[in-house]
């Protein structure tokens, strides 16, 4: 599909606020295991929405096709749905959403000629015969190539419009070996914002990093349990991106706020460490275009960094349109939605802890037992902040200095309560290359931040 840049000539077909989006987002996934290719896909999904409030009510409609006539019909039929859904409730009449003006366009794709499938599953070949032949003890390689490009076109009843094209691109190495009859793994993203062509440049970039990835499974390999309890931890800022974002941010959204969550009651109290500032960050940090930049949302509001968090007190939820107007503040830009078809939720940009003045060589010699967690694997959070991630990668603090390697285990605890034992950040911000969260529906995220030194509870043998 075709999107313009400028689709506010079809604003006639509004009559009540509305908002108009057509969007189209491109996959490209190739999959190796062990040389052989297990996916291979290239696809596209593409349409048109509108969503039309009045008297605080919503409805919204999509179709799979653009022009004149389907723009029409989604807008009609997401007018007949809030007529419909005003009829039914009638409590909110006369509700209306703070205005927000916002115009930006934003074109990150490429200037580099396209290249086709094949040449994808070539430079993924290429990947996995140099771990093939450098390292044939691995019990298994995969490797996958992925780009996602997220364009769309965007008008509102209200003067906003936007244009964007953000592209994520990765080269994803999954490596495991054998260790008394069972497997251990590790992987490793390497990429981010950008289309392939910009990010992956040529497979012989990345073999000392493959290097890199298996002499460390190796080393988690021969690595030993962590001591279980409550341990002094380095988390580096892979795993404090995810507690910033899964723990701390889900909980400070105010559609959440709204359903129960614990940040509900604690606005303007410290909640966390004195040391500890959070911020969804919009779209640059330290002048440094962030990993999901957002200049305009979904609804067309001006997208501005939400300072969550400042100096151990909570400031700020996180809002749309809607939620803005029930607590009486405006929003920053975090209404967003993943495809065409879906309406914009609340939903974080670039989550992540504000640096701190420590190095990590002075947080790692603060520590005469305990642990350095470089890696997660998975995790989960609920709207309390009790969580529960998993610890792919790590090692041993011993006397001020980095020791073996662990084995797989996990960390858990309330988020609230384990950020209040904070006492030395780094100075350095680190971002990740592939976060996705998956409320509701999956979308791109920024997450990572610098390494936070704190106490957790660590599983054991």
């Amino acid at each position: 599909m075709n999107i313009p840049h400028d689709i506010s000539q079809y604003n006639h077909h509004f009559r009540d606020y509305t908002e108009l989006r057509v969007q189209e987002n491109r996959v490209t996934r190739i999959s190796l295991t062990n040389g052989d290719v297990t996916g291979n896909v290239s696809s596209a999904q593409s349409g048109v929405s509108a969503r039309v409030f009045k008297d605080g009510n919503w409805g919204f409609s999509s179709a799979p096709e653009f022009n004149d006539d389907s723009v029409g019909r989604v807008v009609k039929s997401s007018t007949e749905n809030v007529q419909f859904m005003n009829l039914k409730n009638t409590s909110r009449c006369g509700l209306i959403l703070p205005d927000t003006l916002g115009e930006y366009e934003m074109d990150f794709a490429t200037k580099k000629p396209r290249e086709n499938q094949k040449y994808w599953v070539d430079f993924a070949r290429e990947v996995d015969g140099y771990l093939e032949k450098k390292f044939p003890e691995l019990l298994s390689r995969n490797v996958m190539v992925a780009g996602t490009d997220m364009e769309k076109s965007l008008s509102t009843s209200d003067g906003s419009k936007s244009y964007s094209m953000t592209p994520r691109s990765f080269l994803v190495v999954t490596v495991a070996i054998e260790k008394d009859g069972n497997p251990v793994n590790l992987y490793e993203f390497f990429g981010g914002l950008g289309q392939m062509e910009d990010n992956l440049l040529s497979p012989s970039d990345f073999l000392p990093k493959l290097d890199d990835l298996v002499s460390r499974l190796k080393q988690k390999a021969d690595g030993v349990f962590p001591t279980a309890g409550l341990q002094n931890v380095i988390m580096d800022a892979d795993l404090a991106g995810i507690l910033a974002h899964e723990a701390i941010g889900h909980t400070t959204e105010a559609d959440l706020v709204l359903g129960g969550s614990v940040a509900g009651d604690l606005m303007g109290q410290e909640v966390v460490s004195p040391l500890i500032t959070l911020v969804d960050y919009a779209n640059t940090f330290d002048d440094k275009t962030c990993p999901v930049p957002v200049y305009v949302d979904d609804e067309g509001t001006p997208s501005k960094d939400t300072v969550i968090i400042k100096d151990g007190v909570l400031k700020n939820f996180m809002h749309n349109k809607e939620s803005a107007q029930h607590f009486e503040t405006q929003p920053d830009g975090n209404a967003r939605a993943y495809a065409f078809s879906d309406e914009p939720l609340i939903r974080m940009r670039n989550t992540a802890f504000v640096p701190g003045t420590n190095s990590l060589e002075d947080m790692i010699s603060s520590i005469d037992d305990g642990y350095y967690l470089t890696k997660s694997s998975n995790g989960q959070a609920d709207s309390t902040s009790e969580f529960m991630f998993g610890i792919a990668m790590g090692y041993e603090i011993k006397n001020g200095k980095i020791g073996r390697a662990i084995k797989e285990t996990t960390i858990s605890g309330i988020a609230f309560d384990v950020l209040k034992t904070v006492d030395m950040i780094s100075e350095e911000m680190s971002w990740s290359a592939g976060g996705m969260c998956g409320k509701k529906q999956w979308i791109p995220v920024g997450m990572g931040g610098p390494a936070i030194k704190c106490k957790v509870n660590i599983g054991g043998r």
